[in-house]
């Protein structure tokens, strides 16, 4: 058996042609185009490859991009100042600040300077407690477009049992209740969690963001499952691949997601499928 594929690249590219389609045609009635504000700290490749490829994305659809790569010196307090003059600016409708931040920066501190309509990450607590009420309005990217994913190909979410590998802010949390929203029951599991093996075993959908290879096992898999893959690991040899063993889960079970082009650039889409509705909240004001 080998399932059927989940292509995030095709499913971003066809969201894409649409944001940029409303962009033109806002364009055409004398609106500004969406503002994006992507702030860099540091050099760490890994991190410039992504903003990059976000301003690149920015720039596809029409929308104005402003960077601002700094130094991974600048003070806790230069950096609030820049993000409040952003607050403040209405050419941008988004601001991104690149994670992880150095260490003697309170990433939490950061993400609660940025305005709730602009936080376009959506990691805000303002935006993450809407998410969690059922009635979200920025929502965090990779979750976000793990259900868009799921919808394009019409996999059904309620009443499905969804197990999310992984608690991080960023995805794990976010995703469970984004599952919960779609109706479907939720167990969230982590690197405290006793006997794993028993929760992937029973799951319908299964999303692995742990960081870490092969945390998941292709043997606990079978044939009535999706596999969602939110992991990102580059070799030296310049090859790439997620957090599941691609080669052997693909033969067991039902779909899956490929890595590379699986939810990394769904992750990129929701980004501007954000700051597109977040032109729109600031054109209401």
């Amino acid at each position: 058996m080998t399932a059927s594929l989940f292509d995030g690249k095709l499913v971003a590219n066809n969201i894409r042609k649409d944001i940029k389609r409303i962009v033109s045609e806002q364009n055409l009635l004398g609106h500004r185009p969406p503002g994006l504000a992507v702030i860099l700290l540091g050099d760490s490749p890994a991190s410039s490859i992504y903003v990059a490829s976000k301003r690149k994305a920015c720039i596809e659809v029409g929308f104005h991009s402003s960077a601002f790569d700094l130094s991974s010196t600048t003070s806790e307090e230069d950096l609030i100042a820049l993000i409040e003059q952003l607050n403040e600016d209405q050419t941008i409708d988004g601001i991104l600040v690149q994670l992880p931040l150095p260490p003697h920066i309170n990433t939490s501190k950061i993400i609660e300077c940025i305005r709730p309509t602009k936080d376009v990450d959506g990691f805000h607590p303002y935006n993450l407690g809407r998410l969690a009420q059922g009635n979200p309005e920025l929502r965090p990217c990779t979750p976000y477009g793990i259900i868009q994913l799921l919808d394009y190909y019409q996999h059904p979410l309620s009443g499905k049992h969804a197990v999310v590998v992984g608690a991080s802010n960023i995805v794990g949390r976010p995703m469970a209740l984004e599952f919960l929203n779609a109706k479907a029951t939720v167990t969230i599991c982590h690197r405290a969690t006793y006997h794993l093996e028993q929760y992937i075993r029973i799951a319908d959908i299964i999303v692995v963001a742990t960081g870490s290879y092969n945390s998941v096992k292709p043997e606990w898999l079978n044939e009535k499952q999706t596999v969602i893959d939110v992991g990102m690991h580059r070799q030296k040899d310049g090859t790439v691949h997620g957090d599941v063993n691609f080669n052997e889960a693909v033969k067991r079970v039902q779909s899956i997601t490929p890595v590379p082009g699986g939810i990394g650039p769904m992750t990129i889409c929701m980004l501007l499928k954000n700051t597109l509705h977040a032109a729109t909240i600031h054109s209401k004001d």
